[in-house]
């Protein structure tokens, strides 16, 4: 039976995220930010002032993530070792080498950024904050999303083992369709 009305040829499409519409805008802007600043230093105190400074944010930048990532690898290696996961405290190896890669973007406005990911109080508080956001995030996440999939049951058997594994909830109409065979 139908109703008159046309069917759909093809499916509505999803509406798109905060992030994805305002991401492209964000970032033009802040290119032009960038450029209008170089041509401001430039005007100021010179093309070669502006190049020097350039370069050596490359060079400051290359040797910062040169290091972090060199102690991240020593972290993880000891670790290794130990037979357990890295410290916590080291994952202010990766805000280190995000401040290193900000730095060897030409910009006056990344390099700022990128000394003050450098500066250890300023990566203690954005890693408490992130730590703090990504918990609260797993914590609101639906079924089904991504902050699910980071949420397994274990089944701690008496022998002390943890076995890891998967929750499958029947709904409560849903009528058994036999046996279900064993899996080991």
């Amino acid at each position: 039976m139908t109703t008159g009305a046309p069917t759909p040829t093809h499916p509505a499409r999803p509406r798109r995220s905060r992030l994805r519409t305002f991401l492209p805008l964000g970032i033009a802007a802040w290119l032009v930010l960038e450029i209008w600043l170089l041509t401001v230093v430039a005007g100021a105190a010179g093309g070669f002032t502006v190049f020097l400074l350039l370069l050596a944010g490359l060079v400051l930048g290359t040797v910062v993530v040169k290091r972090a990532g060199r102690r991240a690898f020593q972290n993880l290696n000891e670790a290794l070792q130990r037979g357990g996961t890295p410290a916590p405290s080291s994952g202010g190896n990766g805000l280190m080498m995000l401040g290193g890669l900000l730095l060897m973007l030409p910009g006056l406005i990344s390099d700022a950024i990128g000394l003050l990911l450098l500066i250890p109080p300023v990566q203690k508080a954005l890693g408490q904050y992130a730590e703090r956001t990504f918990d609260r995030r797993l914590r609101q996440a639906g079924p089904g999303s991504l902050g699910d999939a980071f949420q397994q049951a274990r089944m701690h058997r008496p022998d002390g083992k943890v076995v890891q594994g998967e929750v499958i909830r029947d709904e409560p109409g849903d009528a058994p369709e036999g046996p279900r065979p064993l899996t080991h």
